[in-house]
């Protein structure tokens, strides 16, 4: 593998402007790491042709000295994005076929940037798992191993996390509903911000949870993530929850100096049965922060014990409603269908051969919960739940505090099918730390901060103010310089 695919955004570029090296010579060693890397199954969709001719505009910016930060930068899209002419299948088999007439905001933003397009990303199905084995394309894997385990890379961005890990790209796009940036960060070794909601604009992205949603970068440390985050944000009038805000320069804000911050512990995350490396993990963190001039202060989050139950309500509800396009009628799958077959068995068909069995399960729970006699009793219930852990979070900023402090995960990454035949409330709780910021729209960023005693890396997760990320990003800076993991993954693939 060439040294070209290790450089971070922020080394591409500079050395991209000094004549160092060229966008063509970075994407086309991405290309040659990629085809090497078809064990990790992390890209499903190579577009070198593509990759190619923006790499070659992309020096032709550079040297003509009209270049943004991104212009030249390779990067993998997680399937969930739509791009125009490219297969963008959400890992799905009923959206089999699919190519958008059409490009999502954010990849038009990154390619207006002067990004290029190395290719698409393996993904649970719909962004629905947390362990990328529910994608149609089967299961990406994790570049870090422990002796003959194959692990996962968290999900649903489990194809991103794994590319960026392992050199294929440079950075990625991820997806979050419930923790699908920052866990699969987190068990790979890497940085993923979900911001606010409503700060990246979700037109062009294949819908899961609509009020859940929010897009964000997959980076291999926090600077990159300001530099790519500050090409996908801005309004966008195509996506009515899109924030009508000036974007800040996220990368200037990048100081490390936290002197006088106040950053929250809450109480209510140190969980019954967490294990010791995790809780020592989080300890080490604090102290961390504390020694570099915050101030530490313990706060209750009461309702957060509450959350999962919240969300695989109201995520599972906003499912059903969003995947009931998806009927064999326009485009994608649909079923073959014997003589005298009518609608009715056309639907049924396409949709039970074209959703795997997770997103199936989702979307029965949300049709139930959303049924008359249910609606109030469950969904309405877990609304106002959501609620509550919004206000408890707004308390907590109200009275002083910066930045909240949690761990990412409640492990390292688990091997695959470890948990593929358990009962699916234990793959639920890998979202435990993560739920509350997409139910509570706040920005949520996971940074590398230790390994667990089989050398798997492990995160800490920094939550911030609404509309904060630039503040949150420094936090996060700061914690990355202080921890120091610089660790990779040994190449076996």
């Amino acid at each position: 593998m060439s040294d070209l695919t290790k450089l971070t955004i922020a080394a591409a570029r500079d050395a991209m402007r000094k004549g160092d090296t060229t966008s063509t010579e970075i994407t086309q060693a991405c290309l040659t790491a990629i085809d090497s890397a078809a064990a990790l199954g992390a890209f499903v969709h190579k577009t070198p042709d593509i990759a190619l001719a923006q790499a070659q505009a992309a020096d032709v910016r550079i040297k003509a000295g009209d270049a943004p930060a991104m212009c030249g930068i390779p990067l993998g899209i997680k399937d969930l994005f739509c791009t125009k002419g490219v297969p963008s299948q959400a890992a799905s088999r009923i959206l089999e076929g699919f190519k958008p007439e059409y490009e999502s905001t954010v990849t038009t933003q990154l390619f207006d940037a002067g990004a290029v397009m190395l290719g698409k990303l393996n993904m649970d199905e719909f962004a629905m798992g947390s362990s990328n084995e529910t994608s149609v394309y089967g299961n990406a894997i994790n570049p870090w191993k422990v002796d003959d385990r194959a692990l996962t890379p968290g999900g649903s961005s489990g194809g991103s996390a794994s590319a960026v890990a392992a050199d294929l790209c440079l950075a990625a796009t991820g997806t979050d509903t419930g923790g699908s940036i920052r866990q699969p960060a987190a068990f790979t070794g890497i940085t993923g911000l979900k911001p606010t909601y409503g700060r990246v604009s979700r037109w062009g992205i294949v819908a899961f949870a609509s009020s859940l949603d929010q897009a964000g970068p997959m980076t291999k440390d926090v600077r990159d993530a300001a530099i790519m985050l500050q090409a996908m944000c801005g309004h966008d009038p195509k996506d009515s929850t899109s924030a009508d805000l000036a974007v800040p320069d996220f990368e200037a804000a990048l100081t490390g100096d936290i002197k006088g911050k106040t950053i929250g512990i809450p109480r209510e995350y140190r969980l019954d049965g967490m294990p010791a490396e995790i809780a020592k993990l989080w300890d080490d963190g604090t102290a961390m922060l504390k020694d570099a001039g915050a101030k530490i202060v313990d706060i209750s989050l009461p309702h957060t014990k509450y959350a999962l139950p919240a969300y695989y309500v109201i995520a599972p509800a906003e499912a059903s409603s969003n995947l009931a396009r998806y009927d064999g009628v326009r485009f994608g799958h649909r079923a073959k269908l014997n003589a005298g077959d009518g609608i009715t068995q056309m639907y049924e068909n396409t949709r039970a051969e074209g959703f795997g069995a997770e997103v199936q399960r989702r979307v029965m729970v949300g049709t139930y919960v959303l049924s008359a006699g249910f609606y109030d009793a469950y969904y309405n219930r877990a609304r106002k739940v959501r609620t509550l852990i919004k206000r408890d979070f707004d308390d907590a900023f109200a009275a002083g505090v910066d930045a909240i402090l949690t761990p990412a995960t409640p492990s390292a990454a688990f091997g695959i099918g470890e948990m593929a035949d358990a009962d699916p409330i234990k793959m639920y709780l890998n979202d435990v730390f993560t739920v509350t910021v997409n139910l509570a729209g706040l920005p949520g960023i996971a940074v590398p901060t230790g390994r667990d005693a089989q050398g798997l890396p492990l995160g800490l997760q920094l939550i911030g103010r609404p509309w904060e990320e630039a503040e949150l990003l420094n936090v996060a800076y700061c914690l990355e310089n202080a921890a120091g993991f610089i660790a990779k993954p040994a190449k076996w693939w």
